[in-house]
């Protein structure tokens, strides 16, 4: 006879399993399906890429999870979790190779290093981070809960702990590209903060972006940091952590489909014929392939169907070239000889200006490859050797614009070589050594994120993060609280509320929403 488990969770990204270990540990028989041979989802590590070398094939700087309670709730480190501080958390080389700012987790330090390129806006940079740090610690507490309308208004509209809450809402309400050319004046400045920004995804002219420009202020609270053996090991903690409690993953296991029947779950089909039986059910996966595929639209209340395929996923936005490398990047800005530095900790933004990101994202709009991509190289070996033989390192270097659909006939299978040739080359501008250091390399275009993680037309973010495909409107009103209009179906990940990145907050709450029905209560 088969089992009948409490909850199944589809995916095993970070957030399925999060979600998974609340409610394991909360006593529920919990199995996990994952389509891969290895847990993480966009979280992942492999070793079987480029031999010798820990490659992650998902996200790589983990920031926002630091913020929440998951690390500490379910114990990750008695699981092998180890967290490596990668400080300064950002380098930004100047394009004319003369100074550059290094970004620390102490204000006082990282304003210390703007005022070498720039006298006049350290203190600005310094009543920035007060300023938004107010804001935003009013903001994370409304991601750590299913998104409602009071939450909204009283965070975004009134501005949170503003003292000028009419200002702030202005600020929030506009584009983070003219926030950032009004609050400084230094254009090397603009361009690095402007393309940390950028990393969610909208561009930098989209309205009601400000605090994407303004979240900034909560990486000197958070910092950036590097699980030890790459970023998959948070999730490889993840399902210890889980089997701990008595929770199963199946690895190899995708599914075909849902199960249902008079509006309500039933169980799940695996392609392999395997039924797994379920009282209720938890979709890690992309909002689009939860009801368009394994539901089907046949399946679906009347004009649901509809409502979720203009849900907008977009055309994606980067891609990215794993290295294998001999040296790390000797910049012109902060000469090193190839060896680790503080340059090397966190992440290299090069982007020498707004009209340089504005550009490049034009290029992108016409349905090409940027040109002049924007790189962002990160070589986390510098304080992690256990991802690169003795002596050697790795480097990771994503890239913005690349649109998933071309619009001059071009195939990214037939393009991936020279789009990675050009990203490298303008690495090279800033790190004369780098292109000669490469000895082997793994290409992610937007292509290969569908194919190989389930990231609908390469949106790592699954669907766009504008303002009204955020907060309760995420996916849509309906399902913002992480429940569907299909009894016992619920949907956690970067699909839902507050969005995507290495943050674990979704997982965190959709276990809270599956826990308060289990047990009639909030647990």
């Amino acid at each position: 006879m088969s089992k009948t488990y409490d909850v199944a969770v589809i995916g095993g990204g970070h957030n399925g399993l999060t979600c998974a270990c609340y409610l394991a540990k909360a006593g529920l028989k919990v199995i996990v399906l994952e389509r891969r041979h290895i847990v993480g989802g966009a979280v992942c590590t492999q070793d079987d890429l480029i031999e010798g070398y820990k490659i992650d094939v998902g996200s790589s700087a983990h920031i926002m999870i630091h913020l929440t309670p998951v690390i500490k709730d379910l114990e990750l480190e008695k699981f092998g979790l180890e967290y490596i501080d990668c400080d300064p958390f950002a380098f930004a080389p100047m394009p004319d190779g003369k100074g550059a700012i290094y970004f620390w987790r102490d204000v006082d330090k990282t304003c210390e290093s703007i005022a070498a390129v720039s006298p006049e806006d350290a203190p600005r940079y310094k009543k920035f981070v007060t300023e938004w740090e107010k804001v935003n610690e009013g903001v994370f507490e409304a991601f750590l809960k299913p998104p409602t309308a009071f939450n909204l208004v009283r965070h975004m509209v009134l501005g949170g702990k503003s003292k000028n809450p009419a200002d702030m809402v202005r600020k929030l309400m506009t584009s983070y590209g003219a926030l950032v050319r009004e609050t400084f004046k230094h254009e090397g400045l603009r361009g690095a903060m402007a393309w940390l920004a950028a990393q969610s995804g909208p561009p930098p002219t989209m309205s009601a972006t400000g605090d994407f420009l303004g979240w900034h202020s909560m990486i000197h609270k958070s910092g950036v940091k590097r699980p030890r053996g790459g970023s998959g090991a948070l999730t490889q903690a993840m399902a210890r952590c889980l089997e701990s409690y008595g929770g199963e993953v199946l690895l190899n296991a995708e599914v075909a489909k849902i199960e249902v029947e008079n509006g309500e779950t039933g169980g799940i089909i695996l392609e392999n014929g395997e039924r797994i039986a379920a009282t209720r059910i938890v979709s890690n996966a992309h909002v689009h392939t939860t009801f368009l595929k394994l539901i089907g639209a046949e399946n679906l209340p009347e004009g649901l169907a509809e409502r979720i395929e203009n849900v907008r996923i977009g055309n994606g936005f980067g891609m990215i070239v794993r290295c294998a490398v001999s040296e790390l990047p000797d910049y012109i800005a902060a000469p090193s000889g190839g060896k680790p530095a503080e340059c090397h900790r966190g992440l290299q933004l090069l982007c020498p200006s707004m009209e340089y990101l504005e550009h490049a994202y034009a290029d992108y709009l016409n349905g090409i490859p940027s040109r002049n991509p924007c790189p962002l190289p990160m070589s986390f070996s510098s304080v992690d050797p256990t991802l690169a033989p003795a002596g050697k390192h790795t480097l990771f270097i994503w890239g913005q614009y690349y649109p998933y659909e071309l619009s001059n006939g071009e195939r990214w299978e037939n393009i991936q070589e020279r789009e990675a040739d050009r990203l490298i080359e303008v690495v090279n501008t800033y790190a004369p050594n780098v292109k000669d250091s490469i000895t082997q390399r793994f290409i992610q275009s937007p292509l290969d994120l569908e194919q190989r993680l389930g990231l609908l037309r390469g949106n790592v973010m699954h669907v766009e993060m504008d303002f009204d495909q955020m907060f309760l409107f995420r996916p849509l009103p309906e399902m913002s609280q992480y429940k569907t209009p299909i009894k016992n179906l619920y949907l956690t990940g970067a699909s839902t509320h507050p969005g995507g990145g290495v943050f674990a907050a979704s997982g965190h709450n959709t276990a809270q929403v599956v826990l308060k029905d289990v047990k009639g209560g909030w647990f």
